[in-house]
């Protein structure tokens, strides 16, 4: 069982909201968010909407402590989280690959959500860093992501918003070309 891969689900549910919007804004939303995971599937309701969107805010924290350099509090946050959403592994037989680990899909969705976020992030800090937590540095982004260059260095959540700053600044040079010269 590869734990780590669950640092995606954290990733994933912080980005639903950006600068275009919340994607958990209704019942649909949170549904296209679990429609990738058969193993959170279950019954939701708005209760559940509620709970997932609180849970968003709380990893965003992680992100956003994190990316501005304080490590206690992002361990903390983070820690915090593993207290309230505790993992349950089992094991468990398939036909075809013998014993193995999987976790206890008891609970509700964002419960079983929560906990393997956390964990997922865990891992990633554990084995990776608490630095390679990242809040996308391009004006109006705050996307989140985990950095997994060599250099420590990404800034961005994606290429597209790493070209953004030097975009804005070539468009806005030649709209102030064209201005001064009375045209093009």
């Amino acid at each position: 069982m590869d734990l780590a891969s669950y640092a995606d689900l954290a990733i994933e549910l912080v980005n639903t909201q950006d600068r275009a919007g919340d994607a958990l804004r209704d019942l649909d939303g949170l549904h296209a968010l679990l429609a990738r995971r058969p193993h959170l599937n279950g019954r939701i309701g708005h209760r559940d909407l509620d709970t997932v969107r609180g849970l968003r805010a709380q990893l965003r924290a992680v992100f956003v402590a994190a990316s501005g350099g304080d490590e206690d509090e992002a361990i903390e946050r983070l820690n915090s989280l593993l207290i309230q959403h505790p993992i349950h592994p089992q094991l468990a037989r398939h036909q075809d690959h013998g014993w193995h680990m999987r976790l206890n899909e008891a609970g509700s969705v964002p419960d079983r959500y929560a906990a393997r976020a956390a964990m997922g992030l865990a891992v990633k800090v554990a084995e990776h860093g608490i630095d390679r937590l990242g809040v996308c540095r391009a004006d109006g982004c705050g996307r989140v992501f985990f950095d997994t260059t060599a250099s420590r260095s990404r800034r961005y959540c994606s290429d597209r918003c790493a070209g953004r700053p030097n975009g804005m600044v070539t468009a806005l040079a030649h709209r102030n070309t064209v201005t001064r010269d009375g045209g093009q």
